[in-house]
């Protein structure tokens, strides 16, 4: 059983009560960090729940169809559920410190404002006005191939994923998996297995990365494994809109 005496209160306490250091350091170091459990149980399968819903979302793609793995996904709407908005409004104040450091180290243009409206406001501004907050499905055998939430030029440098259902109970395999792009050397993968009600922030194209020239951009991309067993619905937090 989980213990879950420690979530009671408000989504964005929650959000803030992480070790936010010890995150920032982890995407420094690796371009993704996993949170302590963010949502109960029951909040999980509340959004879970959601999937069926179809007066939530905007768009439904076949992920064979489009050569992009095996599963399904759900864009929603702008009326998002009140647990998706406020994750989102809890976690652009957080990782926005880190995009503007990796913005500098890279000698890239920091356009974010404070706040999350604002941000999304310039999006529609530029063309970009779909919401792109995401509910994924997976069953036995579906995958999601690798790639990046890239809608256009509007870009924010970090997503989030969050569990919903718990492996080695609900699902097997499903990993996230990350791969990195290392300067002049072969790639790099990384595979994390997300508790449910867990958080992974990770890079959404590329992160800063040392180098004897100073900062190289890191290019990344992101998919899941293949599922062995069960179903996986994870939720995906994107912080800026799509074209």
């Amino acid at each position: 059983m989980f213990d879950t005496t420690h979530l009671a209160g408000h989504i964005a306490d929650r959000v803030a009560a992480q070790d936010w250091n010890a995150l920032t350091g982890e995407l420094d170091e690796h371009g993704h960090a996993l949170t302590d459990q963010l949502l109960t149980p029951e909040e999980c399968r509340r959004i879970t729940a959601l999937y069926d819903r179809t007066d939530h979302f905007r768009t439904t793609v076949d992920m064979a169809r489009h050569r992009f793995g095996s599963g399904q996904y759900r864009y929603f709407t702008h009326e998002l559920p009140d647990v998706v908005r406020e994750l989102r409004e809890a976690f652009y104040p957080r990782l926005l410190p880190v995009a503007r450091d990796w913005a500098a180290r890279l000698g890239q243009p920091a356009p974010w404002p404070e706040g999350l409206a604002e941000w999304v406001a310039m999006c529609h501004a530029a063309g970009q006005a779909r919401s792109a907050q995401i509910l994924l499905r997976y069953e036995a055998g579906d995958w999601n191939a690798l790639h990046r939430d890239v809608f256009g030029e509007m870009l924010f440098p970090l997503q989030v994923v969050i569990g919903l259902d718990s492996p080695g109970v609900d699902f097997t395999g499903g990993e996230f998996i990350m791969t990195e792009q290392r300067p002049r050397a072969q790639s790099r993968a990384s595979a994390t297995t997300l508790p449910q009600g867990h958080g992974l922030i990770f890079t959404t194209r590329d992160r800063p990365v040392a180098s004897r020239r100073g900062w190289s951009r890191g290019p990344m991309r992101h998919g899941v494994s293949t599922v062995r067993s069960g179903h996986r619905h994870t939720l995906g937090l994107v912080f800026h809109d799509a074209a």
